[in-house]
């Protein structure tokens, strides 16, 4: 297997992170739906997440599949490491 920089670790971790805030406040805002405050943290993270998503498949290949990663030219779902293999 090839040499993976540390950066990859690094942003796969923020976005482990957010994430978990995503699950979480999607948890709370199903049983409170009219916290405001929380839906406008909601927004947030998920900005950020897009973001994150984006610099990571950058430079390290796609996240996920079936359509919510763009795939570089070769195609290179399959270029290892996968994020569930590290």
């Amino acid at each position: 297997m090839k040499q993976i920089p540390a950066e990859y670790y690094q942003m796969l971790e923020q976005l482990q992170a957010v994430d978990f805030v995503l699950v979480e406040l999607q948890l709370y805002l199903d049983t409170h739906p009219d916290d405001l405050e929380a839906i406008k943290q909601f927004n947030h993270y998920a900005k950020e997440r897009k973001t994150l998503k984006k610099a990571f498949e950058s430079q390290f290949g796609p996240l996920m599949q079936f359509g919510n990663s763009y795939s570089g030219h070769p195609w290179n779902w399959n270029d290892p490491p996968w994020p569930w293999q590290v």
